[in-house]
């Protein structure tokens, strides 16, 4: 692994999760490091669940990506500077099956432990453990304007919990 980066106890990471999330975005990467794909995301959510530090992320069943995560165990988000959002954005809109998006953004992937994948151009890299897994369910939307909004095409997310066995910054 890249010594430019510094293993932290996810309890010290002061960045604000919300502007990470919401404006910031990140990369969700699954596989192994000679198979793998990234997806950004700019939905999900951190806490702490099951006495355990967690990280919530939601992929539809159409994204390549998808299959990644249904196949691994452990996967990786990562977040990056400003500098990189068009990287981002290339990733959230072509699909792996037929774009090179490592050729495409000039992100360097990076082995993590456990088999996972990240960037060399990242400034936090979580390494994440599936711990529970789901599909929205358009009955238990509290807010029923919600499914038809979000989901015109009944394509609901399947959501990940999962444990942030690491934490790396630079």
């Amino acid at each position: 692994m890249n010594t430019a980066f510094n293993k932290i106890d996810i309890k010290t990471l002061s960045d604000n999760i919300f502007k990470l999330l919401d404006n910031d975005w990140m990369l969700i990467t699954a596989g192994k490091p000679d198979l793998f794909n990234t997806m950004t995301a700019s939905w999900g959510g951190f806490g702490i669940l099951w006495n355990k530090p967690t990280a919530t992320c939601v992929i539809r069943p159409q994204r390549h990506t998808f299959g990644f995560i249904e196949e691994n165990e452990y996967f990786t988000l990562t977040f990056f500077n400003e500098e990189f959002k068009e990287a981002l954005n290339i990733c959230g809109k072509k699909s792996g099956r037929n774009t090179d998006k490592i050729k495409e953004t000039g992100l360097i992937p990076l082995t993590m432990s456990h088999e996972t994948v990240a960037f060399q151009q990242s400034r936090i890299i979580l390494v994440c453990r599936k711990l529970y897994v789901d599909n929205f369910k358009p009955e238990k939307f509290s807010d029923s304007s919600i499914p038809g909004k979000i989901y015109p095409n009944k394509d609901f997310h399947r959501f990940y919990i999962a444990e942030i066995v690491e934490c790396y910054t630079k």
